[in-house]
Parts: C-alpha cells; structure tokens; sequence
C-alpha cells in the first residue's frame, strides 16, 4: 500500500478533483439505487388490486424507503386513479435514471481529468529524474527498459491506480447503499444473504493472489523486448552486412513467446475471476429467491410480492460492485508492480551532484590542472597519478594505444564521471565545487560519433542555443565548412536530415556538429577522434573547420590520426593509464619512444 499511496501523490493537488467527485459520486449512487428502489411502487400501483387493497398508513421511520415509496404511490393512485398513479411513478424513474446517468457522466469526467493529470506529472517526474542521472550511469543500463519504464509502466500505473481509486470509492457505496436498501426492505433474507459473501471473496482472492508478481516479470520481459527493438533499429546496416538478420529475429521472437506466455497465464487469472463472481451472484440470487418465496408461499414473511421482486432486484445488482472490486484487485497488482518500477527509476539519484556550497564560474582565464588523477572502473584501473597542466589557449592532444585511458581523462574534465582520487582544477577551483550546468557552459564537444536530432540543420546547429538566428546560424556554418553543402540540400537550414542525420554523409554529419560547437563558442573545446571515421576527402574539409574551431580557444583532442595534431602545443602519450611521454612533436620524435613508433606504425600502414 505505501507504492500505492506514494504513486497516487502525483495526483496533487488531489482536493480539487476529489470534492466535486465525491459529490457526484453520492448522488449519483442515490439515484442509481433509487431507480431499483422504484420497482416496488411501480409493481404496487400496477397489481394494487392482486394484493388487497389494503390503505398503507404513512411509515413513521423515514429509513423505510420502500414502505415510503409504497405510500406515497398509493396517494397518488387515490388521488389521480391507477393510470395517473402510473403516469406518476414511470415519470419518477424515468428522472431518477436520467439524474443517475448525468451525475454518472461528471464523475467519470472529473476522474479522467484527474488521471490525465496524473499521468502528466509522472511521465514528467521520470523523464527529469532519467535526465538528471550521471552519464555513467547509462553505461550499466539497456536503454530499451528505461524507454519500456517511461512509455509503458508510466500508462500502466496511470490506468491502476487512477482507476481502482474510482473504484475503491463508488463501488462500496455503491455496495452500501444497496446493502441498506435490503435491509430496510427485510432484514431477515438480508442476514441470510450475508452468510454467502465470505465464500466469494476467499475464492476470489485466491485467482488474484499471484497477479503482482508475474506483472512485475511481465514489465521486465516487456522492456527487454524494446532493448531487442532499439538495438535491432539502430544496428539494421550491420546486422545485414553480417547477415544476422534470422539471428536476431529469434531473439526477438523467443522473448516475445516468453512475455506473451506470461501473458496469457496472467489473462487467465484475471479473466477467471470476473466468470467466478458472475456464477456465485446468479448462484446467491437463486438460493435466495428458493428461500425467500418458500416463506412468501408458506405465509411466513411479511414481505408482498411486489417487495419481494424489488428485493430479487436490488440483491441482483449487489454483485455488480462486489465483481468491479474483484477485478479492481487484478489491475492493482499490475499497477503496483510497473509503479515500483517506475518510483525505482524516480528514486535513482545521480552519484554526481553538485556541492551545497558550489559556486558558478562565468569564464576560463588561466589553465586546467590535473593533479594526482586516478580512475578505475570495477573491473580494472584506468588512469593512475596523472599530472598535467593545460594553460589556457594552447591545444592538448592525447595518443596512445586503446585501451590506455584518453576518452575516460577528457570525460573527467566536465565532471561526465569524477576521479577516484586526485583534482581536476579550472583556474584553480575544483570543478567539484562548481556548479555543473556552469561548468557545461564551459566546454564544447565534438565526438568521434556524430550525435545529432531528427529535426531541421537549423536546429541541429542552434541545438543548446535557443535565442540564435539565422545570421548566427550561418555564420556558424561558414567556419565549419558546411555552409556549401547547406544550401544544396531541397530545402537549406530548414531541410530536415532525418533519424540521426542519416540523409547527410559522415563528413557532413561532422561539420553540423562543428557548426553546433561554434555557434555555443566555449572557451575549452573536447574533441575526441572526430576525424577518425571520416574518408580523406572530408577529414580534409572537418580538419580545416576544427582549426577554425581550435582558434583561441583552450583545446584537449584525442587524435586517432596523428598526421592531425602535429601542430599541437603540446602532446601526452598515454599507456596503460600513465602519461610515458610528453611534449610537442618534434621532441617526441626525438625521445624515440612510443609516440614514434606508432608514428612510424601509422605511415608504414598508410604506405
């Protein structure tokens, strides 16, 4: 119940939907009871005769509706006669049922507005949270669950609990108002009938008692199946340049027979105990009609037999919310499992986070510092003591052999992940104790892989900058070389590049990028092998627009192609985590070390 009660918190501000429910609601109740209540009246005027005639005083408890009723249908047969009486009482319930359904219709018009509400907050609430996490935390986690856990779980959770909240409130005063009206009419049948109820819960209860747990393995086996879609989607080209396309179309398949299995178990339950409650009701109302007018028959009620088929009617329709709360307990198991899902997500907390006492920095004046700077990843340590100073302006590359720890150094700097021990200081400050969307602000980033949106190439490049215009834009282009190419697309900046840029070439695909980077105009620019995927003809047009881009700026690049860094202020050679060599090129070229061999390496191979 505590999943429950914190997921229907999203509701809030909850008062406003709840009064005008409830009052709905209750009248809406009474005039549904009502409208059965009215069938004695009804039979009472139609068969007066059959039952004597006899002058019905005025009840004196006004409890005693059907006695009330009763009475009052008999003053109007006396003052109207019988056709007028039944003119009368056929209007009643014509306006009872009329009321009944209007105030039906608001109730569910307001709960709607409440789940829609609800279901607006709590997509919201999980979407910021994802957005909020660490980077690093998207390494250990299959995109597909998290997209089943936002899409999915969040509609499942808005339809449960919203919806058994509707439940749990009008069916047992539904069910109240039904066991009152019984009552009042026989107290007698009444208390016999009650002995039965107990059987139809414990059963009940037995169909739905394992639903929560296979609706939690169903949300999980849901969102490995859209794991399996994303990774099939985004890897289409290579998985039929290897031809795997069967390979991976039994994987999908074999996980889409298991989560349709659990479906069909849990389809089973849920859908045995609506049946169930139906015989038990038809079951309940049959030994009661055999009780009942066994005594009517014998002379041993005081009920007549208008009242005793106004009983039969009401008792029929005790059931009804009885069978809506049974299958309101199936739907809250799914609920709470795919919310537990969804709070989890919530509750998730990103391991960086800024300090209570971080500052903004509003610009880079001196150096970057790294002092002491290790890291390792749970299977193997990454970089040990590093030391190095970048001061402002100058271009930093890293080389060395994969594996060495070039990417995990440059992803340390904006505070992607934080070091194990050690400093990384920007004009002395440790970036610790600025705040990270200042310190963001500091850094542009091109990466080996061109991240870009399904949208127009105008706001692929103002991406980030929501207030640029178009001369802006351009001008942007113009120094990433990709003003030429813009232009020649159906419909320039306005022309729509597609799923990740796939209607542009890589080289083009690069130099939106580029543009992107110029126009936030950082004053550290993290460039990680962005020419490295790249063909000769365009590494040669990205390579002019990122010394374009380089230009007074503070720069770090990892170069996978070292022909490309040569002019570099400075240059760390990197392996097994430790910076073995350190220098512009033409000292590394003259230590004979690492970086010359794999200089040698590279121009053998290119030979």
């Amino acid at each position: 119940m505590k999943t429950y009660f914190r997921l229907l918190s999203f509701a809030q501000p909850i008062a406003r939907f709840a009064f005008p429910y409830i009052i709905c609601t209750v009248l809406g109740v009474i005039f549904n009871t009502l409208n059965l209540a009215l069938l004695v009246p009804l039979l009472s005027t139609l068969f007066n005769n059959r039952e004597g005639g006899v002058l019905i005083e005025k009840p004196e408890n006004a409890f005693d509706i059907p006695n009330q009723l009763n009475y009052y249908a008999q003053q109007a047969n006396l003052t109207y006669g019988p056709h007028g009486a039944l003119q009368i009482v056929c209007g009643v319930i014509v306006l009872s049922v009329l009321l009944s359904n209007v105030f039906k219709y608001f109730s569910q018009r307001i709960m709607e507005n409440l789940r829609i509400h609800t279901l607006l907050k709590l997509r919201k609430t999980v979407f910021d949270s994802v957005m909020s996490l660490h980077v690093g935390y998207f390494n250990n986690q299959r995109k597909g669950d998290i997209i089943a856990k936002i899409a999915s779980d969040v509609g499942v959770v808005q339809f449960s609990v919203t919806g058994t909240l509707q439940v749990v409130f009008k069916e047992p005063l539904q069910l109240l108002a039904y066991v009152f009206m019984l009552f009042a009419t026989s107290v007698k049948l009444t208390l016999f009938a009650i002995l039965v109820i107990p059987v139809s819960a414990f059963l009940i209860s037995k169909i739905v008692k394992r639903l929560k747990e296979q609706a939690a393995l169903a949300q999980h086996y849901f969102g490995l199946m859209i794991s399996y879609l994303d990774e099939a989607l985004t890897g289409v080209k290579i998985i039929k340049a290897f031809n795997a396309t069967e390979d991976i179309k039994n994987k999908f398949h074999q996980e889409n027979i298991r989560y349709s299995d659990l479906g069909r178990k849990m389809a089973r339950r849920q859908q045995l105990s609506s049946p169930v409650s139906e015989f038990l009701g038809v079951t309940m109302v049959a030994i009661i009609v055999l009780y009942g007018g066994s005594l009517i028959l014998d002379n041993q009620s005081e009920l007549t037999v208008s009242k005793f088929v106004g009983y039969i009617a009401i008792f029929s329709q005790v059931m009804r919310p009885a069978k809506a709360l049974t299958d309101s307990f199936s739907t809250i198991h799914a609920g709470i499992a795919a919310g537990e899902r969804v709070l989890e997500l919530i509750d998730e907390k990103p391991e960086i986070q800024d300090a209570p006492d971080a500052i903004d920095l509003k610009e880079f004046n001196d150096s970057i510092k790294l002092e002491n700077l290790s890291f390792s990843y749970p299977s193997r340590p990454v970089l040990k003591s590093i030391n190095v100073t970048i001061p402002k302006g100058k271009t930093v590359a890293l080389v060395g052999p994969s594996g060495g720890g070039k990417s995990t150094l440059m992803d340390l700097l904006p505070r992607f992940i934080d070091a194990e021990e050690g400093r990384v200081l920007i004009d002395g400050i440790d970036v610790k104790q600025i705040k990270q969307e200042s310190l963001w602000a500091l850094f542009g980033l091109v990466n080996q892989e061109s991240m870009l949106f399904n949208d127009t190439i105008f706001q692929n490049i103002a991406f980030g900058s929501p207030n640029a215009t178009m001369e802006q834009v351009e001008a942007a282009a113009r120094v990433a070389n990709a003003h030429e190419f813009i232009m020649d697309t159906e419909n320039g900046y306005d022309s729509n590049i597609g799923d990740r840029g796939m209607k542009l070439s890589g080289g083009q695909k690069q130099r939106i990028c580029i543009a992107r980077a110029v126009l936030k105009n950082p004053p550290i620019m993290l460039l990680d092998e962005a020419t490295s995927a790249l063909d000769t003809e365009s590494e040669k047009l990205v390579q002019e627009a990122l010394n374009n881009l380089m230009k007074n700026r503070t720069s770090l690049v990892i170069a996978h192609r070292l022909s490309t860094i040569q002019s570099a202020d400075m240059i760390l050679v990197l392996e097994e985590g430790r910076i073995v060599e350190q220098g512009n090129h033409s000292q590394l070229i003259a230590n004979d070390g690492l970086y010359k061999r794999l200089i040698d390496m590279q121009t053998f191979t290119e030979a």
